[in-house]
């Protein structure tokens, strides 16, 4: 029997609907899942959308779109308005919930109180969510988000640590490992070189990681992040965990040429998406790859 599933298009002026309509005709999405997608109708039936690849529920009364692919206030409302009524299915429903990309500066100019998916789904759902990206065998996660470097400090308590490694040692038991092996980056450049430059391993990392290891919560580390990922990718642990965001996507997109996708994990439906932005450069040109929508909606199936 085939699952059903949300798919919100995105921002309409981005390459979001050119790949929800690709992945919806990719035969391994259409062997697995019903999709209903919830999306602005023009700019999918653009991309070549057919009442046959899913049901769709089209989002009308919007002022006209730029006709250049942009930030625009309007595409702000529309994809939150999207994301606002798929929530709300999800919830009702516990259906999985597959999103493509939003524009945060269009969210920005719409006046919308979040700065992305993950922060809207945690005010809806009343749930942390934990970031986290997996791809082949790797699989990572994220303390902090979206935040400026400069306020790393500040954000990155002990408390937070804890938090996401138990919710990430957690999310990896529910994928199948029966005690999850992790390894926990360091903040700072060589792990600080014993306190020389800065001390969040010390006074921050280091305790937290001992109050999970009391739990018998397998934690190693903080190490620098280049010794982490290099272990994580030989094999010898089921995932890392990241202080922060590009310490997690870039070496993972240079780790990697399978399909990257995110999931939020932690709240009451299964949420994934693609890694890639809008991409306003190719879009409405048939240029953009669908590989990572297509992983996101066989992950939220497989979930």
């Amino acid at each position: 029997m085939k699952k059903t599933l949300l798919i919100t298009a995105g921002d309409p002026l981005g390459i979001g609907p050119e790949i929800t309509v690709k992945a919806l005709k990719n035969p391994r999405v259409g062997r697995v899942c019903r999709a209903v997608v919830i999306a602005e109708p023009q700019s999918l039936y653009r991309a070549g959308f057919t009442d046959d690849l899913a049901d769709l529920i089209a989002l009308e009364n919007f002022s006209p779109l730029p006709a250049i692919p942009q930030p625009s206030a309007e595409a702000g409302r529309i994809s939150f308005q999207a994301l606002r009524l798929a929530m709300k299915w999800a919830l009702e429903r516990k259906l999985p919930l597959v999103t493509a990309p939003i524009n945060k500066q269009s969210w920005a100019l719409a006046h919308v109180p979040f700065t992305g998916h993950t922060e809207a789904l945690r005010a809806a759902t009343k749930k942390e969510g934990l970031m986290m990206f997996i791809s082949g065998a790797l699989h990572c996660a994220l303390v902090t988000e979206h935040f400026a470097m400069a306020d790393l400090p500040k954000i990155l308590t002990k408390n937070l640590i804890a938090l996401r490694a138990k919710s990430f040692y957690q999310t990896l038991q529910k994928m199948g490992f029966k005690k999850p092996r992790i390894v926990v980056c360091a903040l700072n450049p060589h792990a600080s070189d014993n306190g020389q430059f800065g001390k969040e391993e010390k006074c921050r990392i280091q305790p937290a990681l001992r109050a999970l290891q009391k739990e018998g919560i397998f934690m190693e580390g903080p190490l620098p992040c280049d010794s982490a990922w290099a272990a994580h990718r030989q094999g010898k642990y089921d995932g890392i965990l990241c202080m922060y965001h590009d310490q997690a996507l870039l070496p993972l997109k240079l780790a990697t040429r399978e399909p990257i996708v995110h999931i939020t994990a932690g709240l009451p439906f299964v949420r994934t998406s693609p890694t890639h932005g809008t991409a306003f450069d190719i879009a409405g040109k048939n240029k953009a790859d669908p590989s990572s929508m297509i992983a996101a909606i066989l992950t939220a199936v497989r979930s």
